[in-house]
């Protein structure tokens, strides 16, 4: 069924729901299949800790089928089809993906924990434009044609043009955060070059990217183009990411795995996007507007339980307004209720993991040891993997807290002084992945947007994507772009011609 009132709680877990929970399968070349060895694994809820599915441990022979299936799938009918044909049958898609929005939406919340309104409007509605959006470029790749000035021999000339041709099959690796969506941010610009897919959705979270890969036959992909294997990253992600058969590698996740990733691609040669970790910084100049510091930190800050690689997690405060910005943010903070992301008055929900919230919990921890202060010092439910959301002042750049990526609902405020300091400050950390400055005066923004080292700055607002905005990093927050144009170059190699006439 499609979607519910986003801001509707759920009442009842859909029959459908519980029908795929009983026995979810990997897709590969079209079946729906087990794993080879057999073996599953548990996949959990985390508002309760129970377990939720078994999923198939997927391993290396299981991605050896799926990367001969999807080459098998590139050399037949995929890359043959005429654009138009590929752009029918992924808007088809689309309609499909919003059709089962509803149980979509709850497979995402009861697997990942994040709140039903953000699993209907970002995981759903928003993997359903991108791919209408990715299926309008179908139709729009191109390539130039070029005078040359080759020389020999006399009387000779040449011609030059240049085509746009499908990179192969992709290695599609994605994280726990945004399940549907980051498969979707892989998946609609491969289909649409003409690229075959294996897809590796995170351990924690595989659910939505099974039952896409089902939702993909159904709209007409033919069997092999789109392919699923579950498992660990230890297991099928590195038989995957080594497999010879595998053109490209598409990865969202955390900067030490990206960077094992980019060292075997080079090994291999192969074409390679990292969208990694991040440590944003939001700087606020004293002429802002105060009236956007609840959204601040509600959006900037805590979106998703803080589970979003461009979190501003970072703030820093011009010192006249130090005070007021730390009452408001704090007293946001405060109020954010914690719960069952069933519940959509729930702000802030369970972490995706146990092992997740030890590690955040651990991060607090180890703050609170070297020196910071805790501001807010609330308790989260006993039971699930929750962990309050917590701001703390005091916090020296040397700190861990301020680093390292935490990834949960964990914020420093820091004031500063000059608006050169504010930005010397942004700029202090090994990760260039997202960033905000936060001014009415044009002239201030146009100064310092340039400063920032970030692959995406915004201004008086922050963690607002687009499908149309290139979005990744620099330094350690990886290496490419995505959405818009960008997207579709990652998938496409470029092919010469030269012809020589008289």
């Amino acid at each position: 069924m499609q979607i519910s009132h986003p801001e509707s709680a759920v009442s009842d877990i859909l029959p459908d729901v519980s029908a795929f929970l009983k026995k979810p399968q990997m897709t590969i070349g079209g079946k729906s299949v087990a794993a080879a060895s057999g073996q599953v694994f548990d996949v959990f809820n985390p508002a309760t800790g129970a377990v939720l599915a078994q999923a198939p441990a997927g391993g290396a022979e299981d991605v050896d089928r799926a990367v001969k299936a999807a080459q098998a799938a590139f050399e037949g009918p995929w890359s043959q089809m005429l654009p138009t044909e590929r752009q029918r049958v992924i808007l088809k898609l689309a309609d499909l993906i919003e059709a089962n929005g509803e149980e979509l939406a709850q497979l995402e919340t009861l697997n990942q924990g994040k709140s039903i309104m953000l699993s209907r409007l970002i995981e759903v509605q928003a993997s359903a434009e991108y791919f209408r959006y990715m299926a309008g470029w179908a139709t729009k790749i191109e390539g130039a044609t070029l005078d040359l000035s080759i020389p020999i021999p006399p009387g000779m000339r040449y011609q030059g043009f240049t085509r746009k041709e499908p990179v192969g099959v992709v290695a599609a690796i994605t994280p726990w955060n945004f399940p549907l969506n980051m498969a979707t941010w892989k998946l609609a610009p491969a289909l649409a070059t003409g690229c075959t897919v294996v897809l590796k959705p995170a351990e924690e979270t595989p659910l939505t990217a099974m039952r896409l890969a089902e939702l993909c036959l159904e709209a007409g992909i033919p069997e092999g183009v789109v392919n699923v294997v579950t498992g660990s990253g230890a297991e099928a992600g590195a038989a995957l990411v080594a497999h010879p058969g595998v053109a490209k590698i598409a990865f969202t996740g955390s900067t030490e795995t990206g960077k094992a990733i980019g060292i075997q691609a080079m090994k291999d040669m192969k074409r390679v996007t990292l969208e990694l970790g991040g440590k944003a910084p939001m700087v606020m100049f004293d002429d802002m507007d105060m009236e956007l510091l609840g959204v601040a930190a509600g959006i900037g800050a805590m979106f998703n339980s803080g589970q979003t690689c461009c979190a501003g997690t970072r703030i820093y405060v011009q010192r006249g307004i130090y005070e007021q910005a730390l009452e408001v943010i704090s007293g946001v903070t405060r109020s954010l209720t914690m719960g069952n992301g069933l519940d959509p008055a729930h702000q802030i929900n369970p972490l995706v993991s146990a092992r997740h919230q030890a590690h955040v919990q651990s991060c607090i921890t180890r703050g609170i040891e070297a020196g910071a202060t805790p501001v807010i010092g609330a308790s989260p439910p006993e039971s699930g993997y929750y962990v309050a959301p917590e701001l703390f002042t005091d916090v020296r750049q040397d700190m861990a807290l301020m680093q390292d990526e935490v990834f949960g609902p964990v914020v420093t405020i820091t004031p500063f002084d000059e608006p050169d300091d504010g930005i010397a400050l942004a700029n202090d950390t090994r990760y260039g992945l997202g960033a905000s400055i936060w001014t009415q005066d044009l002239n201030k923004m146009m100064r310092y947007v340039p400063k920032i080292q970030a692959g995406v700055v915004w201004v008086n607002s922050h963690n607002i994507p687009d499908q149309n905005l290139p979005f990744g990093g620099v330094k350690q927050s990886g290496i490419g772009r995505e959405h818009g144009r960008g997207a579709i170059d990652n998938f496409l190699e470029t092919k010469s011609v030269c012809i020589a006439y008289r």
